[in-house]
């Protein structure tokens, strides 16, 4: 038999690793590790006090609530989508992979979050374009397309309308603000 452990701001490989090695530390036998998701055996001498201790140390969160649940699950899908480039990404995907309405999970995370999800996805692009510019990955139109914008302009004005400053200004600033993905919420 097992348990699943749900754990809030687990948005990277690193962030498993860390999650795994505390967990294995503290004697719990991890079955699998996923972004926002631990499998362990089920055992009764767990001590889940000081596993909550140690992942908050870390900036961790063991998820108890459903609602906080079912949110941490929308903000890794859209990392995840993110991250992979998904330019024919569509947010009522979500709801569907979660098998959730739309307009219900919408605003649960609006009311939990005090953030749209689509305002949300905004924010975790514009980072995402930030890490392309620092990065010299690629032009801005292939970030544009990357990102599933209909051009560079509509970037462009994005980004402004986030940041304050064009995306030609920030790469030549080389002042890479960046907030990490976790603190976009």
């Amino acid at each position: 038999m097992s348990h699943t452990l749900l754990i809030k701001n687990m948005v990277c490989a690193r962030c498993k690793m860390t999650v795994l090695q505390v967990l294995k530390d503290l004697g719990f036998k991890v079955q699998s590790v996923e972004l926002g998701r631990v499998v362990v055996a089920e055992r009764e001498n767990y001590d889940y006090t000081n596993l909550e201790i140690e992942l908050n140390e870390l900036g961790f969160e063991l998820i108890k609530e459903t609602t906080e649940a079912m949110v941490e699950q929308v903000k890794i899908a859209l990392i995840e989508t993110v991250e992979k480039g998904d330019a024919d990404f569509i947010l009522s995907e979500v709801a569907k992979k979660l098998g959730k309405n739309y307009s219900a999970l919408s605003k649960t995370f609006s009311k939990h979050e005090g953030m749209t999800l689509e305002k949300y996805l905004i924010n975790l692009k514009i980072e995402k374009v930030k890490e392309y510019i620092q990065l010299q990955q690629l032009n801005f139109s292939e970030i544009a397309y990357s990102l599933n914008y209909k051009n560079s302009s509509h970037l462009a004005k994005q980004f402004k309308s986030v940041t304050g400053m064009s995306m030609t200004d920030y790469k030549v600033l080389q002042n890479w603000e960046r907030k990490s993905i976790d603190q976009i919420v």
